[in-house]
């Protein structure tokens, strides 16, 4: 990796850094002291905040090469294969996943997977484009993220949270955290293109027993009923 690249991604690291959003966000769940999984990690930018023994998953080996000049823990895998890249003996006290849902053929599976990561008491931070109540708002520029063309997966704030909680995660929050001050942010984060979304790891949730009946046979659900499952 050449010099110039170097000095490139780390301007790139410093503007992470300097992110009032991030920083704040990273101070509220004291993500520094903690170990976090971060998926769809790019060049680990947002591992700075993160604690020491985080890990990062990426697609691309450039990535992986200046995570390992920054000593940061950043592997090659499928964000929905993740067990080809991780061990399901390590668990995660945090799990990022900033701007990955939307590119998703599975949320909902990705979701259900990312319980075999954790433990009772993590927490889920995702960050995801929204799509606006108001239609008009699309035409705006900043609005226009959340209809890329990259995109696979479309969510509205009701869709974002019914995904989380119906794969069994319990939301906490739902915010922009573009202002400390909570009150603002509630207020504005219906006019807002990008929310975070804060879940507890819901381990009493399994598929309603219809569910269960339905798909207990069916070789393709195995590995869902067994996580989510009656026990």
């Amino acid at each position: 990796m050449s010099p110039e690249i170097i000095a490139h991604l780390e301007k790139r690291d410093e503007l992470t850094y300097s992110s009032k959003t991030f920083a704040y966000i990273a101070n509220k769940f004291n993500l520094s002291e903690k170990r976090v999984l971060d998926i769809g990690c790019g060049y680990g930018e947002y591992m700075q905040r993160f604690g020491p023994t985080s890990v990062g998953i990426t697609t691309r080996a450039e990535e992986v090469a200046y995570g390992a000049i920054k000593k940061r823990d950043i592997r090659v895998g499928n964000a929905e294969v993740l067990k080809e890249t991780l061990s399901t003996d390590e668990r995660f006290d945090v799990i990022w996943c900033n701007n990955i849902l939307e590119h998703l053929l599975s949320p909902h599976s990705f979701l259900v997977h990312l319980k075999e990561f954790s433990h009772k008491n993590t927490i889920l931070i995702l960050g995801t484009p929204i799509v606006p109540i108001l239609s008009p708002l699309t035409h705006l520029k900043k609005f226009r993220g959340a209809l890329a063309v990259e995109h696979v997966n479309f969510f509205n704030h009701k869709t974002y949270t019914l995904t989380a909680k119906y794969a069994g995660w319990n939301v906490v929050d739902l915010r922009s955290f573009f202002f400390k001050n909570t009150f603002l942010d509630y207020v504005t984060h219906f006019f807002t293109p990008h929310l975070y979304l804060i879940a507890e790891n819901n381990v009493t949730y399994h598929y309603p027993d219809r569910n269960v009946s339905e798909w207990q046979e069916e070789p393709y659900y195995q590995d869902l009923l067994k996580i989510m499952g009656p026990q």
